[in-house]
């Protein structure tokens, strides 16, 4: 196949994908049309060879997008559409340069193309040939009017800017050509055009793909590993500038590991042992403690790689700022699981929660980033190995994360230990249409809810939270309307939750 067959073929199929995205997707929800559409893709590109899996980047790429897709139909939710274009995104950068040592460099790529791809559809459009008339010379040559009519419209608005009498003549001329278009196209769904760009704009995305030289030469110059500058000397004499700063290190962690083990000896005590809850609100000892907390570690980090980043991994006689370095970063890791247990107290006492959940992946990742922070004073590895790796587990876990349908898993939770934890009903009542089977409560339930719950949690009384009276009703509506919308779905929307959804409610009916 010669270059302009392959060149003609490549466009063709951008307009095709354009074609079904429109297809598929307008005015219809997210479902079964995006697994449909991107397995199509993917198809495309492993069929033309433009993606192989090889290759580490290749493979983790290639696996999550892949169980990213399959769970935007398994768990339906916001969380899991996120992760899986951001997948996309990433993978989008991979094809665009496979050897990437990192997923930073992968996701870059990705973003630049978003822009770099617009500008190589139109460099196509513009050579491309059909029945020997070259698109790119009509639309040069398209300048001589278009170029005039907008001169025209720029000197319309200044004159009507500047003469009222001609500004509401222009004004009667308007709505009359404005009647006249309406007649004309009623029934044209504009909208359709708007599907059009988008499925375009996408196509060109993931079809189209423009490397970045920059970001391909920085990648390649990075390294996991350190290496060591030698200084030249000029002056007669030697400055002790890297033996100040080993001083100034040990210094520093002496101190600062004093006080965390103040800090945790006292939240061991406190916190791990002693904690005694008289039904306070809670949100000061987890809210505000957890993220300082967080914050403190993100800074512990911040400091081992500031002192270990150069020439202080291969100075002589550094053991000692080594294992203090080694008892802060276990220190933290301490905290972080006294965080850990602050947060667990708040889910015991008031139940799961999006952002108590998060808490926990973030710790999660916490303590892999200390690790890593570790590894690199271990093994004189630089900061580089530090983001890589940690990026990476980044993606991991919060795209292993988004398989799990968690707004089930909180509305069975909550309702599972009421006589311990409270249930905040405005907040259940928010949860997403798939989880209405679990949040559906009988009258007797409820009353037995509000009995198990006025006597440990007095506040839920007050006038600022929704009784179980209109949390009922609520929910009720809910289900009307969720199951009149559902049956009027076609295929293409289908997801399995919702389905499941559907299905246990019209059991119940």
């Amino acid at each position: 196949m010669d270059k302009t067959l392959q060149h003609k073929t490549h466009l063709w199929f951008i307009l095709a994908s354009t074609v079904a995205i429109t297809f598929l997707f307008h005015k219809q929800l997210l479902g079964l049309n995006l697994v449909l559409m991107e397995l199509l893709l993917l198809g495309y590109l492993v069929a033309t060879k433009q993606f192989r899996l090889q290759g580490r980047n290749n493979l983790i790429l290639g696996t999550g997008v892949l169980s990213s897709l399959v769970f935007t139909l398994v768990t339906h939710s916001v969380f899991a559409y996120i992760m899986h274009f951001i997948s996309l995104l990433i993978f989008v950068g991979v094809l665009i340069y496979p050897d990437a040592k990192s997923l930073i460099t992968s996701t870059m790529l990705g973003l630049m193309n978003l822009g770099a791809a617009q500008g190589a559809f139109f460099a196509k459009l513009r050579n491309t040939q059909f029945r020997g008339f070259r698109i790119g010379q009509f639309l040069w040559r398209s300048r001589i009017f278009t170029i005039p009519i907008l001169i025209i419209f720029v000197f319309l608005g200044i004159y009507s800017l500047s003469n009222p009498v001609f500004d509401a003549l222009l004004g009667d001329i308007t709505t009359f050509i404005a009647k006249q278009w309406n007649l004309i196209f009623r029934d044209l769904d504009l909208s359709i055009l708007f599907t059009l760009i988008v499925g375009l704009l996408l196509s060109n995305f993931i079809l189209l793909r423009e490397p970045n030289a920059a970001w391909i030469g920085e990648d390649e110059r990075s390294s996991d590993f350190l290496v060591r500058k030698r200084q030249k000397h000029l002056l007669p004499f030697r400055f002790s500038g890297l033996k100040s700063e080993y001083r100034a290190g040990v210094f520093l962690l002496i101190t600062l590991n004093a006080i965390l083990l103040t800090v945790n000896v006292i939240d061991v005590n406190w916190v791990w042992f002693h904690f005694d809850w008289q039904a306070q609100d809670l949100k000061q000892f987890v809210h505000s403690g957890t993220y300082l907390l967080i914050l403190s570690i993100l800074i512990s980090v911040g400091i081992v790689a500031y002192y270990f980043r150069g020439n202080l991994n291969f100075l002589a006689n550094n053991r000692l700022l080594k294992i203090l370095s080694f008892v802060w970063l276990g220190q933290n890791a301490l905290l972080a699981v006294s965080v850990a247990i602050r947060n667990f107290y708040y889910i015991s006492y008031y139940s799961l929660a999006y952002k108590r959940i998060g808490v926990i992946i973030f710790l999660l990742l916490t303590v892999y980033g200390l690790y890593t922070v570790f590894r690199k004073v271990q093994g004189r590895k630089s900061v580089f190995y530090v983001l890589r790796a940690n990026v990476l587990a980044i993606y991991i876990v919060l795209t292993i994360s988004s398989f799990v349908n968690w707004d089930v898993v909180i509305a069975q939770y909550n309702f599972s230990n009421p006589e311990t934890s409270f249930i905040h009903y405005d907040f259940l009542a928010s949860l997403s249409d798939k989880a209405l089977p679990y949040l559906e409560k009988t009258e007797a339930e409820l009353a037995q809810f509000r009995g198990q719950q006025e006597d440990r949690f007095a506040f839920s009384m007050e006038p600022a939270y929704m009784t179980p009276e209109v949390y009922k009703d609520l929910i009720q509506i809910r289900i009307k309307y969720f199951l009149e919308y559902y049956e009027q779905r076609n295929l293409w929307e289908w997801n399995l939750p919702d389905y499941l959804a559907y299905q246990r409610l019209k059991a119940t009916r």
